[in-house]
């Protein structure tokens, strides 16, 4: 059944808006607290006069909107992730953890209302809106990182792999057999992986 918002209600809409819940929902949570109210595409009317009662309302919660915009606008916020030997990383970064973030930031929104185009899982900046209100868009980036601690780590398994092919060819040049060709460990593939995105 369509409804209309009388006020903002969590995970559904902001006040105004039309939107659909199921029978039991509207009787049950959004009728007795005053919440919503009935509305029919058949009853135009009364839909429109629901509209007018709440333009005040309307516009009080749109200038909120508004200046959460401000706030958010432009916004970078940073991540420290751990990456996989391909590159990946382990898990993917949420529009939970981006509602975290911004109310760590003193800036509470729903995480229903943020937009992430494509499911953030590599390092590197992303873009990121949040609709916060009718015609009210916010923008921002997540920058994605490598763990620095797992970084170092890499660079240093990196270096002793190098080490132990100079001390191979070395051998070989001295006229020892050459040690057959291995396959690299993941610790390896990991390490010439992070070393890339190091680099740029």
């Amino acid at each position: 059944m369509k409804v209309i918002l009388v006020d903002r209600v969590l995970h559904l809409g902001n006040v105004g808006e039309v939107v659909n819940v199921s029978n039991g929902y509207f009787r049950n949570f959004l009728a007795p607290r005053k919440l919503a109210v009935y509305a029919d595409q058949k009853n135009k009317q009364q839909l429109d006069m629901q509209k007018k009662r709440l333009g005040k309302k309307v516009d009080e919660h749109k200038a909120i909107a508004v200046a959460l915009k401000q706030q958010i606008d432009g916004l970078r916020l940073e991540f420290i992730k751990k990456v996989g030997a391909n590159g990946k990383l382990f898990g993917t970064v949420t529009s939970v953890d981006l509602a975290r973030e911004l109310e760590g930031k003193g800036m509470l929104v729903e995480r229903r209302l943020i937009v992430i185009p494509n499911p953030i899982k590599s390092v590197g900046t992303f873009d990121v809106k949040v609709k916060l209100f009718q015609d009210v868009e916010a923008k921002f980036q997540v920058h994605v990182a490598m763990d620095p601690a797992q970084a170092e780590e890499l660079k240093a398994k990196s270096k002793a792999a190098k080490k132990s092919k100079k001390e191979e060819a070395t051998e070989t040049a001295s006229g020892l057999p050459a040690q057959p060709e291995r396959e690299l460990t993941d610790d390896e593939k990991l390490s010439i992986e992070a070393n890339k995105i190091l680099r740029s």
